[in-house]
This record gives C-alpha cells, sequence and structure tokens, in this order.
C-alpha cells in the first residue's frame, strides 16, 4: 500500500496510525497538496490527502472511507471499533466532532493566510463551532476515568482526538488551553506519550501555493 500525504495533517496522520495499530505495510509519500500538486493529481483529481493506493492499484481518497476499508480488512481481534453497538454510536459521536473541529481548523487558518482581508463573519463561525465542539467533548471525556475512552482498549475515538487536538494546538494555539480544556488536554497528552504517536507525526508546516 502506498499512504499519501503529509502528517500534519490529522486526517493523513489518523490513517498512518492506523495502519501502524493494524501492522499493515505501507509505503509513505509525505506529498503537499500544493506543492506536489502534479505528482498527486496522477493518483487523486481532487488532490486532497490522505490518499490511500492499494496493493491492486486501487486508489482511495477520503479519510472515511480509508479507514472503513482498514477496519473491514483488520485481522480479527485486532479492530479499532468497540465491540458493541452502543459503544460504536458513542464512538461515530467522538470522531464527528473530532472532525468537524479539524475540517473548520484547516478552513480557518486557509480563510486567514489565502486572503488578503479575510471574512470576519467567517472566521468567528469557525472559532465558535469549534470552542462548542470541544467544550461537548471536554464534558463527555471529564465523566470518563479509563486512560482511553473505551477502557484499556485505544480505538478510532482516541486517534481522532490525539491528531485533532495536536494539530489545533499547533495552528491555532490560542483556541486550545489546558485549563479550559483539562480533560481532553490529559488524554491527548497520554496519547503524544505513545510510541505510535511519535513515530507517526510531522511537525505543523503551514502550506504554500508554490
Amino acid at each position: 500500500m502506498i499512504l499519501i500525504g503529509q502528517y500534519d495533517s490529522p486526517f493523513c496522520r489518523r490513517v498512518g496510525i492506523a495502519l501502524k495499530l493494524y501492522d499493515i505495510a505501507f509505503e509513505h509519500r509525505p506529498w503537499s497538496t500544493f506543492g506536489d500538486a502534479d505528482r498527486l493529481s496522477e493518483f487523486n483529481p481532487l488532490l486532497r490527502v490522505p490518499t490511500l493506493v492499494l496493493d491492486d492499484g486501487t486508489v482511495l481518497v477520503d479519510s472515511y472511507g480509508i479507514l472503513a476499508h482498514l477496519d473491514e480488512t483488520a485481522v480479527r481481534g485486532q479492530s479499532l471499533m468497540p465491540s458493541s453497538p452502543a459503544d460504536r454510536t458513542t464512538l461515530r459521536r467522538v470522531i464527528g466532532l473530532a472532525s468537524g473541529i479539524s475540517d473548520k481548523a484547516v478552513a480557518l487558518f486557509y480563510e486567514q493566510v489565502l486572503h488578503d482581508n479575510p471574512s470576519q463573519l467567517f472566521t468567528d463561525r469557525c472559532r465558535s463551532q469549534i470552542s462548542g465542539a470541544l467544550a461537548a467533548l471536554e464534558s463527555q471525556r471529564a465523566v470518563r476515568n479509563s486512560d482511553y475512552w473505551f477502557e484499556d482498549h485505544i480505538t478510532h475515538a482516541d486517534i481522532a482526538l490525539g491528531t485533532t487536538i495536536e494539530h489545533l494546538s499547533a495552528c491555532h494555539p490560542a483556541l486550545f488551553d489546558a485549563v479550559t480544556y483539562p480533560a481532553l488536554h490529559a488524554h491527548a497528552e497520554r496519547l503524544k506519550a505513545l510510541a505510535v504517536f511519535k513515530e507517526i507525526y510531522q511537525p505543523f508546516i503551514p502550506p504554500t501555493q508554490e
């Protein structure tokens, strides 16, 4: 398999971490959506990452679809999904909020760096959406005493939270702090210390149009 994209993208990093936890061999091509657009377009006309090229040449171009494929093909007993239906529903809610935060963080960043006069209305809306989702996740995490969201087993919920918070802290540091979100901060720090999070990592690199 070939994973295309840089690990400063929380979506690409989620896939890289899942591949490692599933013990699936892959080649990593850290291409930029701007700087490597010509090469990326050969695999993904949307010019988005992550892009995953399967062993048979099939190309998957969306992180949700990629992770679903990895879950379906994982060796029995290695699933990054909780076992009970109720927990799976909870997990999807957590991932939805975490992924939404990352979506808005990326949109806010591009609004600020690509426009000479960023829209204040759009900027304020993105910040409000991010803070609202963080508050919801904080309240949910605060009532759980386990190391991971679901007891002692790492799942996609943990991966999504860890990568989202680390990305948000890097590109919009004013929007996340330990005092306002202590439960999420502690959770993210615990994940950040894991070997797989250290291995599948890249400092945030502001994209350019070059």
